[in-house]
């Protein structure tokens, strides 16, 4: 690794450090959290936050296009949301000299960090409005495509209680998630600093650490972050073996597992790992990243099958046990 590099990495690490401060400042704690989001933004992705209602997700968000120097909006996923609320229509518009001609109206999808608020509560027909916007970075509208802005980033909010009345993602917007991200309840202590940090006369404001210029430039030097063949060997068993049927799959996955992760699970992990070591200080990633964002990565990629619901399996569990036994198999190879 080339010292220019070894510099970049060092500057970033310090621009990392300062925007995590920044954003623990409105957002209290929770510092998995806070590093699984900036993970998502570093590689480029998209993220799902799974959370009961009141634990600060919106408030997140909205901090974290502060920070980051993001254009961010935010949509309010509903039952009879449409496709042309989030990706814009075309309006038929009279000239002064009398003239008709259609005008493209951008939606809220036109932004850097758009916000899903509960995504599932809307249709099929509207959830899938954004794959291509995700996959892509484009929208295609009346036949015409339009560019997204860069860097374009959709953070999406779910409860995880209340399923009445919603549509579940299906399998492939799913996967065009980077990460699922846990938001769970507080620690006591944590819940009394966020109770003096946002009942008092004033509020901490957070501030800009970046610009989107600059985010770009970071994403594009996590991919020039070195991978050791240890640890891309690790990603590919630790996939491998998540999927039922595979001959590195375990006795839990084969027996309680409907379907794993696809090939995209492991360029998610390729890159997250990378991510994680970068917010921790360290110019390469090791086994300890994969095995921390295993769950993240996998979680959302993976379905159990009806007798396992039934028993009351898991897959946090499941993964676990996966990646204890690659980490055991790795060592002893």
């Amino acid at each position: 690794m080339s010292d220019a590099i070894l510099d970049e990495i060092d500057a970033l690490g310090g621009k990392l450090a300062e925007a995590r401060t920044s954003i623990t400042r409105r957002f209290v704690g929770q510092t998995r959290v806070v590093d699984l989001v900036l993970s998502t933004l570093l590689c480029g992705g998209h993220g799902l936050l799974i959370g009961l209602p009141g634990l600060g997700k919106t408030r997140l968000v909205e901090t974290l296009s502060t920070v980051m120097g993001l254009d961010g909006k935010r949509v309010q996923f509903t039952p009879d949301l449409m496709p042309a609320d989030i990706l814009g229509s075309e309006v038929l518009e009279t000239g002064a000299d009398g003239t008709r001609a259609f005008k493209f109206i951008e939606g809220p999808v036109f932004c850097q960090l758009l916000m899903a608020d509960e995504i599932n509560r809307a249709s099929p027909r509207t959830q899938s409005a954004l794959l291509q916007a995700m996959q892509e970075k484009s929208v295609t509208v009346a036949g015409q495509a339009h560019a997204l802005a860069a860097p374009f980033h959709v953070l999406a909010t779910q409860n995880p209680i209340e399923q009445e009345g919603t549509y579940p993602l299906p399998e492939a917007q799913l996967d065009r998630f980077l990460v699922q991200i846990d938001v769970p309840y507080p620690d006591r202590a944590t819940e009394r600093d966020i109770l003096l940090a946002t009942t008092g006369a004033e509020e901490d404001v957070a501030h800009a650490v970046f610009a989107d210029h600059e985010l770009i430039a970071a994403q594009l030097l996590l991919r020039r972050m070195p991978v050791g063949e240890s640890v891309v060997e690790m990603i590919l068993d630790l996939v491998r073996a998540s999927r039922p049927g595979d001959e590195a799959a375990p006795s839990a996955v084969n027996e309680h597992v409907g379907w794993g992760p696809g090939p995209r699970a492991a360029q998610a992990l390729m890159m997250t790992v990378r991510a994680r070591a970068l917010l921790d200080g360290r110019l390469a990633p090791n086994a300890e990243d994969v095995a921390a964002m295993a769950e993240p990565v996998l979680i959302h990629r993976m379905a159990l099958n009806f007798a396992a619901r039934a028993r009351g399996e898991t897959l946090p569990a499941i993964i676990a046990e996966v990646v204890e036994r690659t980490t055991r198999a790795r060592a002893a190879a």
